[in-house]
């Protein structure tokens, strides 16, 4: 099966370029070689390259921070990018697409787990409203899809993801980079204290992106044209108890105190994977050991600097 992912240069599309099984063929484009927002370049390149199937991992993507002030390029960058991909796949008629979200398409307040049934039940978190609008188009898009033309489109909502070639901007990443980052340099720097965005309060569900990679290639066999499957441990810890964790893992023993200024996000947000698991997939790395093979990792870039910024 000939396979093309878009985005195979970020966190989640890397790791589905290391876990691709044999007897794949892999289009990996890079975004010089391939603009995703160019409707008609994406067209091209499926019409030339004829794949099979499409994962799309490509987005525009950033933390509280980077959603919050910056909502009109999440929204428009997003929407582009997946009419780009997502339409193109259909006028030519590729057969399975996965399109990757993000949880952050349930309610702000929605009823914990949270089933795909709550989707649309509710108000969304205001700081990445922008970001979740342009993920539940993209997925009511392939919704359509599989509905009108056919097709095995289907949708992956993945929980909060780390791992290796994540974006560890110090301002605009996601709480697991941001923090291994933040507890690194306080180490090198023998700091007394790090700052935590928040109260420390939220509770979180925190998945290695190794385990969304094999769900996705475990997935792509499955015949889901138009649903929507949640992926993530189904476990969850408050982010003062995710910060201690992460400061053990970097080996930094300096306080940790909380910045109650900086928003906090949804309160609590712990996925169903029920769904997921009946279909015969569950997760295999554990928090600890995930966080020390993804520091280890870390370390490596840090020293040749090339952690990602972006």
């Amino acid at each position: 099966m000939k396979v093309f992912i878009a985005g195979s240069s970020g966190l989640v599309g890397a790791s589905l370029v290391r876990n691709a099984p044999r007897g794949f063929q892999l289009l990996t484009p890079s975004s010089t070689e391939l603009n995703l927002l160019n409707k008609e370049q994406v067209h091209e390149f499926l019409t030339y390259h004829k794949p099979d199937a499409v994962l799309l991992a490509a987005a525009k993507v950033g933390g509280i921070s980077a959603n919050s002030r910056h909502r009109r390029e999440f929204l428009t960058k997003n929407l582009q990018i997946q009419d780009s991909v997502i339409d193109s796949s259909r006028v030519l008629g590729v057969k399975s697409l996965i399109f990757l979200g993000s949880s952050c398409i349930y309610p702000r307040l929605a009823t914990q787990p949270i089933k795909e049934q709550s989707l649309l039940t509710g108000p969304l978190e205001s700081t990445n409203e922008g970001y979740a609008i342009a993920k539940i188009a993209g997925l009511k898009l392939c919704e359509a899809i599989a509905r009108e033309d056919s097709l095995n489109y289907f949708s992956v909502m993945p929980t909060n993801l780390y791992g290796p070639n994540d974006n560890f901007h110090p301002e605009n990443s996601h709480v697991p980079a941001a923090l291994m980052r933040r507890f690194h340099e306080a180490k090198l720097e023998d700091l007394e204290e790090v700052r935590v965005w928040g109260t420390g309060t939220p509770f979180r569900e925190f998945m290695h992106v190794d385990d969304l990679a094999e769900a996705c290639w475990f997935l792509l066999r499955k015949k889901l044209g138009g649903k929507l499957i949640n992926v993530g441990t189904g476990e969850g810890m408050s982010i003062a108890e995710f910060a201690k964790l992460m400061a053990k893992t970097v080996g930094y023993g300096g306080r940790i105190t909380f910045d109650t200024s900086r928003p906090d996000g949804t309160p609590k947000k712990i996925l169903d994977v029920s769904k997921v698991h009946a279909l015969g997939w569950h997760h295999r790395i554990s928090l600890p050991v995930g966080l020390d093979s993804t520091y280890r990792w870390f370390l490596q870039a840090w020293e040749r600097g090339e952690v990602r910024e972006h």
